[in-house]
């Protein structure tokens, strides 16, 4: 397997931003200058003892570092950085998540999106401060990713649950479920409205997307694929952005390994030949949206 040192400085700036560290407290503790942590990061070669070094510091394996075998990733932070390293060169997408595809989601979603990730803090971690500064480090890496998205705009194929999007409905855009009734029926109303974003998307048809919502029962972990010009790369997290989210607890994987790969792909295939698309995803969604109206 040939070793990508720009992908092992890719993988060192996602995890040593999800550590929590500064650059310089890292290079003070590894005893090195910034500017050559910063060389790292872009992908020059360091030697094997101080990957060993970083590492421990970060707290993560040395063949994760290395991208051999399965990146496992315990930090949102991290993760999100990831998925907009990964997607500044992907040509198309295959989605599997929750309700809501960030990439796919709209302006009025981006900007109810943090405080909604405010609420799903504990009461404990929030008054740390550190957990909620973390929500402003996230929120600026999908920024940076919706943009990347609208400017390149690669292939994207969603698929959706349908039961899913029927607790959406009821649940609304919501961090946690003990909100007073009055925010509950606003946020409500918010998802109805991102529905309906949805349901254009659906029947407006724009280039290069694709939504298929599947009647049954979806996996509980999201996964996507990415398909670069060289490569694969697939992507399975607990880490979700929809009602209730969360960004506090679970171990996402990353892979190229072409088992993995063709397996999810299969289900993948699998999903979208059985999925309603187009006038009868549309039908559906208009039903849904109907009934939560009378």
């Amino acid at each position: 397997m040939t070793v990508r040192f720009d992908d092992i400085g890719l993988r060192l700036r996602a995890f040593r931003i999800g550590s929590g560290l500064s650059a310089d407290e890292i290079a003070r503790r590894l005893g090195i200058s910034r500017a050559a942590l910063y060389r790292f990061e872009k992908g020059e070669l360091a030697k094997i003892e101080t990957l060993e070094r970083l590492s421990d510091l970060l707290g993560v394996s040395v063949p994760t570092l290395l991208g051999v075998g399965v990146e496992y990733i315990g930090s949102a932070l991290s993760y999100f950085e990831r998925m907009r390293q990964i997607e500044e060169c992907a040509e198309h997408i295959v989605v599997l998540a929750g309700p809501i595809s960030w990439l796919l989601a709209s302006d009025a979603f981006d900007a109810t999106l943090g405080t909604m990730l405010h609420e799903s803090i504990p009461p404990s971690l929030a008054r740390s401060g550190k957990a909620l500064a973390e929500v402003d480090e996230i929120l600026a890496i999908l920024k940076s990713r919706k943009a990347t998205y609208r400017r390149r705009q690669p292939g994207i194929v969603n698929l959706i649950s349908a039961a899913e999007i029927e607790r959406f409905l009821k649940n609304g855009l919501v961090g946690r479920d003990d909100l007073p009734e009055s925010i509950q029926q606003q946020r409500r109303a918010l998802a109805r409205d991102e529905l309906t974003h949805f349901l254009r998307a659906v029947e407006e048809q724009p280039m290069g997307v694709q939504i298929g919502i599947v009647p049954d029962t979806l996996p509980h972990a999201s996964f996507q694929i990415f398909r670069q010009p060289d490569r694969q790369v697939l992507a399975l997290s607990p880490f979700r952005l929809g009602s209730q989210p969360n960004i506090r607890v679970g171990v996402a994987m990353i892979t190229s390994a072409p088992e993995a790969l063709a397996l999810h792909q299969k289900a993948a295939d699998e999903m979208w030949q059985r999925a309603w698309k187009g006038a009868a995803a549309a039908k559906f969604l208009r039903r849904l949206l109907a009934g939560q109206a009378s």
